[in-house]
């Protein structure tokens, strides 16, 4: 929301705000009493701080869970290999892990690494059809966070804290800019279909932001929402006299400040518009047969997620304003959680993605639409340079990898970089306030703007002051 703008919520806040305005409280009241009451969408479209420099309109997070291994994916580290087996060398410091062992020895990676496209940007063999894209990908082979557990780490990548009840991004995003959409969800997550994670569906919500900022989570499948068909014998015309009816008696037992029963109210809205319009949006067996290809779609094993990403496609097409479209779920090995065998768990989790994210950056691409849509990819966390039971690797905080392309990203590129064998980020290192405030800059949003009063604080994502890493923009 632009900084002018202020809507007071609590008594605090109005104390705040009245100790410099009382006239413009009176003003306001004598206006109020000469105009019809009327309801305010508060997901209608908004300006953007920045607009200048505002490049992306939509997000689309692609959302590794488990954490995917920077060294066998982005960030190749030929000492490692050369010294496999061994202990690592003090000389590179320590490092706290969940499960890796005292005399734990190094792993080095049997994948292979290539320079690829005009950039020469370096990718393993687990991504063939991303390989192709490079040109479009920014590599953040820096990235760092403060916890080395699933739960801690999702809330830190989503919401910028370790513990639940805070908002995510995705709820900041639409906060900040509402959608351009009616019939659709402003924020929808798609969830594997292999089940919850860890930090479970806070990590994606709305927090102390009001209801109506929360997402929507879309089933896995070929039916990712329910009952959008109007019942048999009503016709559009009834249906809507009918949610007329229900918001009439809704909003004359609303309370001030009732947030919950206002996005209830709201979601009454969206699903008469949803039944009307949003079937064709869903229905992607309209696509020409050449893109569902391009996808993976109705081929395995990429049909799953496949089908996730080029709905998402037509989602941002559609106006969403945020997508998160999750690959891992449930409990260990089903996530790209590797703890037991490196090579079996990223070889299948790889093959599920690979051609299905390539589909969706080509697809962005050709459409005109990858300049208006950040993409993000990325775990809450890497993997570590020592192995776990002797195949596996465990989570690790200190350093790991995530791209960003479109929206007004640099592609073609690799910022930062860890040590030799992947351990720490010791070049521009940059933690996840850092990857949201760029993520809010090439919104338009500006990360001090972006606030909301919570328990007599300003709150916002990145908690204290992030960076936006100027080398992508």
């Amino acid at each position: 929301m632009p900084e002018h703008v202020r809507i007071t919520r609590n008594r605090r806040e109005f104390i705040t705000d009245a100790f410099c305005g009382f006239g413009s409280v009176a003003l306001a009241s004598m206006l109020q009493a000469q105009m019809p009451a009327a309801t305010v969408n508060p997901l209608a479209p908004k300006a953007p701080h920045m607009p200048a420099k505002a490049k992306a309109k939509s997000v689309i997070f692609l959302f590794m869970a488990g954490g995917p291994s920077h060294v066998e994916t982005f960030d190749p580290k030929p000492l490692l290999n050369k010294l496999h087996g061994q202990k690592r060398p003090a000389s590179f410091g320590e490092a706290k892990y969940q499960f890796v062992k005292k005399d734990a020895t190094l792993l080095g990676t049997k994948r292979t690494f290539r320079k690829y496209g005009e950039s020469g940007l370096e990718v393993s063999d687990l991504f063939p059809h991303m390989s192709e894209c490079v040109d479009d990908l920014a590599v953040i082979r820096s990235c760092h966070g403060d916890m080395v557990v699933h739960s801690a780490a999702q809330y830190q990548l989503m919401t910028g804290r370790i513990l639940p009840g805070f908002p995510s991004m995705g709820s900041w995003a639409i906060y900040g800019l509402g959608t351009e959409s009616e019939s659709l969800p402003a924020y929808v997550v798609m969830p594997d279909p292999d089940g919850a994670l860890e930090a479970g569906q806070p990590m994606y919500s709305n927090g102390f932001l009001p209801a109506v900022y929360q997402p929507t989570m879309f089933r896995a499948g070929e039916r990712p929402v329910l009952n959008l068909d109007l019942p048999k014998g009503v016709s559009p015309a009834e249906r809507e006299k009918t949610v007329r009816l229900i918001r009439g008696l809704n909003e004359a037992n609303l309370e001030p400040d009732d947030t919950e029963f206002e996005a209830r109210i709201q979601a009454y809205d969206l699903a008469f518009k949803m039944q009307t319009e949003a079937p064709a949006v869903l229905d992607i067996s309209s696509e020409p047969e050449e893109t569902r290809e391009l996808y993976g779609v109705g081929a395995e094993p990429t049909d799953d997620y496949g089908r996730r990403c080029l709905l998402a496609r037509r989602l941002v097409e559609n106006g969403v304003r945020f997508v998160c479209v999750v690959s891992g779920g449930g409990p260990g090995n089903l996530q790209w959680d590797a703890h037991d065998d490196i090579e079996e768990n990223h070889l299948r989790m790889a093959v599920q993605t690979d051609k299905p994210v390539a589909g969706l950056l080509k697809d962005l691409k050709r459409r005109g639409l990858l300049d208006s849509t950040l993409v993000l990819w990325g775990g809450e966390f890497g993997r570590s340079p020592e192995c776990e039971g002797g195949k596996g690797r465990d989570h690790h905080n200190l350093g790991f990898s995530m791209w960003m392309a479109g929206g007004g990203i640099k592609g073609g590129q690799a910022i930062g970089a860890t040590d030799e064998i992947g351990l720490r980020a010791v070049e521009s290192p940059y933690h996840f306030r850092d990857i949201h405030t760029t993520l809010l800059h090439q919104l338009g949003l500006n990360q001090d703007a972006l606030s909301y009063m919570h328990q007599g604080r300003r709150e916002r994502l990145t908690e204290i002051q992030g960076e936006v890493i100027s080398a992508l923009v």
